[in-house]
């Protein structure tokens, strides 16, 4: 019995390593880890160098229907609904690996340059649990994406087929282009 009391620890505190490094946020891992706040707040510092952000985590559905995080949100809630239905992958693990996958094919090198956090993906699994978001089905191109659970669907238009006027018209993006101007 000792063993397998040994082998749990190990496989939870590979866990929290594993969330560390794809940016959990401590509330994340003391849900979903059986580790003391101390030994979880230790791992962090030991990974991050640094104490880990203050504050409280999203609870708000409304970020995840907006433009740029919806179509994020879309795709890690489909890879992940996947995962379920046809790997048979559950609960935290599901979302890592789809994590994971997310960040692949949205070509991050790392989790600090995606739109969508793995916090915040933590957060929208639990949202789709409690029936707070669903999905809708786009009526041109056929795609998933999130929604709230109480809007009507029918004739939903995604953000990839009807992109609003403003898209992309980031601050960032404003000054890439400016830069550009200056060089040319």
């Amino acid at each position: 019995m000792a063993i397998k009391s040994v082998v749990t620890e190990a496989h939870e505190i590979q866990l929290a390593v594993d969330l560390v490094n794809l940016g959990a946020r401590l509330q994340l891992l003391e849900s979903e880890t059986s580790l003391s706040r101390e030994r979880l707040l230790k791992i962090y510092k030991e990974l991050k160098g640094v104490s880990p952000p203050k504050g409280m985590l999203p609870f708000s559905t409304d970020w995840f229907v907006t433009w740029q995080p919806n179509i994020h949100s879309s795709l890690f809630m489909n890879i992940y609904k996947y995962l379920n239905e046809h790997a048979e992958v559950f609960g935290v693990e599901a979302i890592v690996k789809a994590y994971r996958l997310y960040l692949e094919q949205v070509g991050c090198a790392s989790a600090d340059d995606a739109v969508l956090s793995l916090t915040r993906a933590w957060t929208l699994v639990r949202f789709f649990e409690g029936k707070m978001l669903t999905f809708a089905k786009c009526c041109e191109c056929g795609g998933h994406f999130v929604a709230h659970s109480l809007d009507l669907h029918d004739h939903y238009k995604c953000g990839l087929c009807h992109v609003p006027s403003r898209a992309g018209k980031t601050k960032k993006a404003e000054d890439a282009d400016s830069s550009l101007e200056m060089v040319a």
